[in-house]
């Protein structure tokens, strides 16, 4: 396969699934794999992400205009900004600490890979099921500490296979935020949270950097921003009427595929 139609699958697979509750980690991870697409030092990786973090900005540009002129003037400008930022800490202090030992060990492991996808499956399934009910239906009226409180479960999306949307949703929904609304958090925490993981990951292989791969990167990046462009809308619309059971479901199944491939040496 030529390698632009594999760096062109590759950023089709990050922009559709890094803001679904599936872990676009896991599934580059595994594709790269299974591609045999060689990307030294994660240059690819880590430059496609950014066409991530631009169509989410691109998608919410007038809130992110309103909230940023009203930041010397608006109270309520303010208190979003701040809510953003203090909900995004503790996955960088996370991040700071963790990355390199997760990178280095875990992102090598398929088992670890399955067994998050299978874990985090039940739990989506037992706070759908469980749930108490919403008392917050929208992001601007989410109190400060209950968005920290949320926004600390990204540092378990170092982990491959947990998924940094699908952690932070099922806390918000556990923590009666409407499903909805949930979803939408959790795409303005990916704006810093990203942006943030982007530039220390540059800085870390920045020295990979090379002329030879840029139309690799160019195709990857284009496809993750048209791809993360187009999935976000139909899926804040899918989870206002059927909830988050079916990427439960997905989760669950392919976690199990996952582990029967490595008991039978297919992976």
């Amino acid at each position: 396969m030529l390698p632009l139609l594999k760096a062109a699958i590759l950023g089709l697979i990050q922009g559709l699934f890094e803001f679904l509750p599936v872990s676009s980690t896991a599934h580059l991870l595994i594709a790269g794999r299974l591609l045999g697409y060689d990307d030294p030092g994660g240059v690819f990786t880590v430059m496609i992400q950014l066409g991530s973090i631009f169509a989410v900005v691109w998608l919410y540009r007038a809130k992110i205009i309103s909230v940023v002129g009203g930041l010397p003037s608006r109270p309520e400008g303010r208190r979003f900004a701040a809510m953003i930022m203090l909900a995004t800490l503790p996955a960088l202090v996370a991040g700071a600490l963790f990355s390199n030992f997760v990178k280095s060990v875990l992102y090598a492991s398929i088992a670890v890979i399955a067994v998050a996808f299978i874990a985090g499956g039940i739990v989506m399934l037992l706070v759908e099921r469980f749930r108490p009910a919403p008392e917050v239906f929208d992001v601007d009226s989410l109190p400060i500490p209950r968005a920290i409180a949320i926004g600390s479960f990204q540092a378990l999306a170092l982990i491959p296979g947990v998924s940094r949307s699908g952690g932070t949703i099922v806390a918000a929904m556990a923590m009666r935020v409407d499903r909805a609304a949930a979803a939408e958090f959790t795409f303005f925490l990916a704006m810093p949270t990203m942006a943030a993981a982007f530039a220390k990951n540059l800085l870390e292989v920045r020295h990979d950097l090379g002329r030879e791969r840029g139309l690799e990167i160019a195709v990857g990046f284009v496809m993750a921003f048209i791809a993360s462009a187009l999935v976000v809308k139909p899926f804040l619309g899918y989870v206002r009427r059927s909830g988050f059971a079916p990427f439960a479901w997905y989760r669950i199944v392919f976690g199990a595929a996952l582990l029967a491939g490595l008991a039978a040496g297919w992976v």
